[in-house]
């Protein structure tokens, strides 16, 4: 017998529903493990990285090193300074002068592994490109132009599908127009953005500092070299203005931008910024590391640049870059420390 319920509600018919209900949920699910472990992975742009795990701490870094030489010369209250700035995370320093083209990858691919060892997340500053630092000259050098785009390349590929971080090019952009390198600058840096977003490396491309360049003026250059595609920006890399100045240009600079996330290096701000900016006097460590949840565009405050390592050959410095541990001491006993 015919009835409504046996033409429109049979047992068949209900079965065939769940079935396909249930391949729906199915589907949502799948495609949300796959968004944060396959193919459909989440955008490496969209994701605040140090809000996911802690910041890696170098065990072979230039300070851990210098705690040693210390402890050999006797010198105690210096040992322990340099092994508790040692145990704060700090960026990672690629250049090619150090890690060229055919060693970068495999340097830089270690460091992920022992990060992922430890659940953390390592900053890498990629610092490379062709006639860097034109207007100081302390850390002169970089790759020549044909290379760039291999050694960017090379790291790409060595960081791609971790949870690595880049900071692009501190200096490049702020000084290009004083270098008369503002078209070769925007070639490169827009190749290495290029490069690293189709590695999937979460990037932040250097904005100079609040005492530098105008943000409009900034707001162009990084445009132009692609920052809408990629996390945000960094701001006072190896410099020493205030948090509170480096929040205003910031939020300045990523309202000009639509939005762009950012970090900020607080390493050696304690005291706040002079007009001299290699290896000033009477500085102090800034407040530690870690990630913000603010509500703003902010993701976190860094040490990008290793706070006890030349600025360059200034001021009775080592060449830049290289541990200065009397400097690094002078540093934390301003901080307190």
């Amino acid at each position: 017998m015919s009835t409504e319920r046996s033409r429109s509600g049979s047992p068949r018919v209900l079965v065939l529903g769940v079935v396909l209900v249930l391949v729906a949920v199915a589907a949502v699910l799948g495609w949300a493990w796959r968004s944060e472990a396959g193919p459909f992975s989440v955008d490496p742009q969209q994701r605040n990285r140090y809000a996911e795990q802690g910041l890696f701490v170098d065990p072979a870094s230039r300070t851990a090193l210098g705690v040693a030489d210390a402890e050999a010369a006797g010198l105690t209250e210096r040992a322990r300074l340099l092994s508790a700035l040692a145990a704060v995370s700090a960026g990672t320093w690629l250049t090619p002068e150090v890690h060229p083209i055919g060693e970068v990858g495999a340097y830089a691919s270690a460091l992920v592994a022992e990060a992922a060892a430890d659940d953390a997340v390592v900053t890498f500053v990629v610092y490379g490109v062709p006639h860097r630092d034109c207007e100081a000259g302390y850390s002169a050098g970089g790759t020549s132009a044909d290379d760039y785009a291999r050694w960017v390349g090379e790291i790409g590929d060595a960081l791609g599908g971790s949870t690595a971080v880049v900071v692009l090019e501190p200096d490049a952009l702020a000084s290009a127009t004083a270098c008369g390198l503002r078209a070769s600058r925007v070639k490169h840096l827009s190749a290495a953005v290029d490069l690293l977003v189709d590695a999937g490396v979460t990037t932040y491309v250097d904005a100079g500092h609040a005492d530098w360049v105008r943000p409009a003026r900034m707001a162009r250059l990084l445009r132009a070299v692609g920052v809408d595609r990629v996390r945000g920006f960094a701001t006072n890399v190896a410099n020493y203005q205030t948090d509170e100045d480096e929040e205003a240009y910031a939020t300045r600079l990523s309202t000009l931008l639509g939005g762009s996330h950012w970090v900020i290096d607080r390493g050696r701000n304690g005291h706040g910024a002079t007009r001299v900016w290699c290896n000033p006097a009477g500085r102090a460590l800034g407040l530690r590391p870690g990630f913000v949840d603010d509500g703003t565009g902010l993701d976190a405050y860094l040490w990008v640049k290793p706070p006890g390592e030349s600025d360059g050959t200034c001021r009775g410095g080592p060449e830049a870059g290289l541990l200065w541990p009397e400097r690094a001491v002078d540093l934390a006993e301003a901080a307190g420390w």
